[in-house]
């Protein structure tokens, strides 16, 4: 009886795996449950209300209004629909580039060279100087040197700069589709919030990158695979599943800085509209929680799980 016990109560291996993994996102799920759901309860409720607070007593007044916030949103606000439709085509231009430019300097900083440490703290200053101290302080000294950079600009380009239409020309007689044409002139004139966003990404792909055993190599190397063909063999599928924490991070990220944001905090401060503001918040988390699981799903059916 004892052996029959223990066979019906063992597990297999993905089972202790699986078993594992969720011991380890315990703490998250506690978090989670205690302080986050009551949150997302109570955003549906005031999306769902019309909030006013009695300037007398400081009390706040719900009032049940339906869908009414929603239809407002979509069809008589002026800018929701735009800044919404312009925050998703922005996530989605920077999402691949800001992964592909992390997994390339990823791969440059993984080589042996002489200060290979300095340069990488280079590469994640952009993520110390986006905070909020340090970034008022750049934005100031960057409108202060405004004038003086705008008349020697003018003068670069008096002095024959190449502006973007000739490049556009230069790839257009390569016979470029139009929409590839328009996504490079898109990612181009956004490089820097490109840079700033890829600090902890960058170091995600160095350690995905670390952690590939170097046997593969050695083997790739012995039945005389190229570069080229072992980075697309060997280096993209072992980094697979770190490009899908990386999509996380980066929709994520993105989603928390874009203008709809702004937006849905501008109309609640300024407006002390709570129920509309909900609104916007509750329909851009939505879709972006749908981009974001269907990305995941067709990034999951190509990931390569190294045990």
């Amino acid at each position: 009886m004892t052996t029959a016990k223990k066979k019906r109560f063992s597990l297999s291996y993905e089972q202790r795996n699986a078993v594992r993994g969720y011991r380890f996102i315990l703490p998250w799920l506690v978090g989670f449950a205690v302080f986050y759901v009551g949150c997302l309860i109570q955003l549906v409720t005031f999306s769902l209300s019309e909030i006013n607070i009695d300037p007398g007593t400081g009390l706040r007044q719900e009032t049940f209004v339906g869908l009414k916030n929603y239809i407002e949103a979509f069809t008589s606000h002026p800018t929701f629909k735009q800044v919404l439709t312009s925050s998703i085509i922005d996530m989605c231009i920077d999402l691949p580039m800001i992964i592909f430019f992390s997994l390339f300097v990823a791969l440059l900083l993984n080589r042996k060279f002489k200060g290979r440490g300095l340069v990488r703290a280079i590469f994640f200053l952009p993520v110390i100087l986006s905070a909020d101290a340090v970034g008022s302080a750049i934005t100031r000294a960057t409108e202060l040197m405004n004038a003086g950079i705008s008349s020697s600009s003018a003068e670069m380009t008096q002095a024959g700069a190449v502006s973007v239409s000739y490049y556009m020309q230069l790839f257009g007689d390569l016979a470029l589709p139009e929409s590839v044409l328009q996504y490079i002139v898109d990612a181009v004139n956004r490089i820097g919030s490109i840079i700033k966003g890829s600090g902890v990404q960058i170091i995600l792909f160095i350690a995905a990158l670390q952690s590939i055993p170097g046997s593969l190599y050695e083997v790739a190397k012995i039945e005389g695979a190229t570069g080229y063909e072992t980075f697309w063999k060997v280096t993209f599928p072992m980094v697979m599943p770190h490009i899908i924490t990386n999509t996380i991070y980066t929709l994520v990220d993105r989603f928390s800085t874009s203008e709809v944001v702004t937006l849905a905090t501008r109309t609640y401060k300024e407006l002390y509209n709570y129920g509309l503001s909900s609104a916007f918040s509750l329909v851009s988390t939505l879709i972006t929680i749908a981009i974001l699981g269907l990305i995941v799903y067709l990034l999951n059916k190509r990931a390569f799980y190294y045990n």
